[in-house]
């Protein structure tokens, strides 16, 4: 649903472990899609991503966010809050993928909209096994929201009723 022949998915990994990042982003090249996996490694960073500030203005908008919850400079739980609370941003989804089983983080990952919260697993099958899950689920089933968010924006809709 979500091929394009040109342009490859767009995929923003937030994780701070550099050996978690490429194992993920090996699992990611194993699947048969054309996509971009770009990593940053602190909630700072991704910010500044997302908004294409400082050495990010360049960098293409991501269509899908794997957000880590126990990063440095700023946790994935204030990420994901400043994610939705941000009118250009709330559309992308954001996958909570972490190794914390903590009841709370689960709640309130999901009361700031997340989009799904997943347990990181711990061996490399596993990993490949999620990745292809999500792959299939987000990437082929799933239509993503547009990149190019300034043609689409509520407030310009005509046919959405107050």
């Amino acid at each position: 649903m979500n091929d394009s022949p040109t342009q490859p998915i767009e995929i923003l990994l937030v994780e701070d472990s550099a050996s978690d990042a490429k194992l993920t982003l090996k699992a990611f090249r194993e699947t048969t899609r054309d996509r971009n996996v770009r990593i940053v490694a602190d909630g700072v960073e991704a910010i500044a991503f997302l908004r294409r500030q400082g050495d990010y203005n360049e960098c293409p908008r991501p269509q899908l966010i794997l957000l880590d919850l126990n990063l440095p400079k700023k946790n994935g739980l204030e990420v994901l809050a400043e994610i939705k609370a941000d009118p250009d941003l709330r559309s992308i989804p954001v996958i909570v993928l972490t190794t914390s089983e903590d009841e709370r983080d689960i709640f309130t990952s999901y009361q700031l909209q997340a989009n799904c919260y997943i347990r990181k697993p711990f061996h490399l099958q596993q990993l490949r096994n999620m990745v292809n899950l999500i792959d299939k689920f987000w990437l082929d089933l799933v239509k993503l929201p547009p990149t190019d968010i300034h043609l689409f924006t509520v407030e310009s809709r005509s046919d959405i009723a107050d």
